[in-house]
């Protein structure tokens, strides 16, 4: 009798922790983030028009910060913006210490490996910026010193179609300008729009361009941790809600501007519904 208690006792604790696996397998982060009432989205802190510290309120702004907010304000809970860097922002996600990557991380074969992407919603190209007597064409830069952000596309980019340049890392784009500025680098690269907000804010404009040629083509999308399907489709959802309302332009437009000739948002009203 006592054996037969045993064994009983035994099954009895072994289903426990079955059904404790089973419910932490079926664990929905959708519904965990709306039962704290708080989403952690990373987003940078230091790539405008992306991401930036704003001088005067030292608020977190930018058109990734536009984003995160209004998925915030979909699911009915409050934004936790978490500052990030290129390099930062998919270990962040994997942690837990962020719920999405709003970031302007490029959709790649390798990162969907690790991590899910929504639908895109923003296209940009990598280009260089290189001083205002430099060469024109992106081929002059074969054996050059290039600057790019750890972490990028356009990073991994140069090694591809450039092996003979030397590729310099930094952690932000403003440190590259200044390796540009320095003559560490003979060109600095990064998404179009990053480099055409940069320039814009800098002192020194005249002595820099922009090449007209794109070194690759980029899709933005929104980074979700692997197995959240429920969240991954609330994310594009609301993402095809914005496309469709029109705030996707009104949010572009106010960090961009009508009359940009960068790249368009991309229109993923129909890739949303796949």
């Amino acid at each position: 009798m006592a054996k037969t208690l045993h064994t009983l006792k035994k099954t009895t604790v072994a289903l426990a922790l079955l059904a404790t696996t089973i419910g932490a397998a079926q664990a929905d982060q959708l519904a965990d983030i709306k039962a704290a009432g708080v989403i952690k989205i990373a987003t940078f802190d230091a790539n405008p028009p992306f991401g930036s510290v704003d001088a005067q309120t030292h608020d977190l702004v930018g058109y990734d910060v536009d984003f995160a907010n209004a998925l915030a304000k979909a699911l009915g809970v409050k934004l936790e913006l978490v500052a990030t860097n290129p390099a930062n922002r998919i270990p962040l996600l994997q942690s837990g210490k962020a719920d999405l990557i709003v970031a302007d991380i490029t959709i790649t074969p390798e990162r969907a490996q690790v991590i899910d992407f929504s639908t895109p919603y923003f296209v940009t190209g990598q280009q260089f910026l290189v001083p205002s007597k430099a060469g024109d064409k992106l081929d002059d830069y074969q054996r050059a010193r290039i600057g790019a952000v750890k972490g990028t596309t356009g990073e991994q980019s140069l090694h591809q179609r450039f092996p003979q340049s030397r590729v310099l890392s930094y952690d932000d784009i403003p440190l590259a300008l200044t390796a540009l500025r320095n003559g560490n680098v003979q060109a600095i690269t990064q998404d179009s729009t990053i480099l055409a907000g940069l320039l814009a804010e800098a002192p020194d404009k005249a002595k820099f361009k922009i090449l007209p040629d794109l070194l690759s083509k980029e899709e933005i999308g929104v980074g979700v941790k692997k197995g959240e399907p429920t969240l991954l489709k609330a994310v594009n959802d609301e993402l095809a809600k914005l496309e469709q309302s029109g705030e996707a332009t009104t949010i572009y437009n106010r960090w961009f501007g009508p009359q940009t000739k960068t790249p368009q948002p991309r229109n993923f009203t129909i890739a949303a519904n796949r």
